[in-house]
């Protein structure tokens, strides 16, 4: 059975930390992408970085270059993802998603059925 199970969410106040954690299981890691995703309160959701398990590169989208940073461990069993000098605007519930290297994570926003998704962590960010 494949699984994912999201960590480590909380409310913070602007500028500091936190670091989410996804354990996957079920997964052959030379086969997905695992990506972390958000979706704010009323709005669509957005991929935040994401980290393909073939060659481990990785890729994060602009509004979090410089302060966010996605890891795994060598399995590709844990996927994290670090959030420093957290805004308001990081404020949203975050998903971590797997889906297969066939696919690119614009085809997963727009059909999430071509993923794997966990339940979900909520981030806070307060002023």
């Amino acid at each position: 059975e494949r699984k994912l199970v999201e960590s480590g969410g909380g409310s913070v106040q602007v500028g500091e930390s936190l670091r989410l954690s996804c354990v996957l299981s079920g997964f052959r890691k030379d086969d997905y992408t695992v990506g972390w995703f958000r979706q704010a309160s009323g709005k669509e959701r957005e991929w935040v970085a994401y980290i393909k398990g073939d060659d481990d590169s990785t890729y994060m989208a602009d509004s979090v270059k410089g302060r966010f940073s996605i890891a795994s461990d060598n399995a590709m069993n844990t996927v994290y993802l670090q959030m420093n000098n957290l805004k308001p605007e990081d404020t949203a519930a975050y998903f971590c998603g797997a889906y297969s290297l066939i696919w690119d994570v614009q085809d997963v926003l727009s059909n999430q059925n071509f993923g794997y998704w966990g339940q979900g962590t909520q981030v806070t960010v307060s002023a």
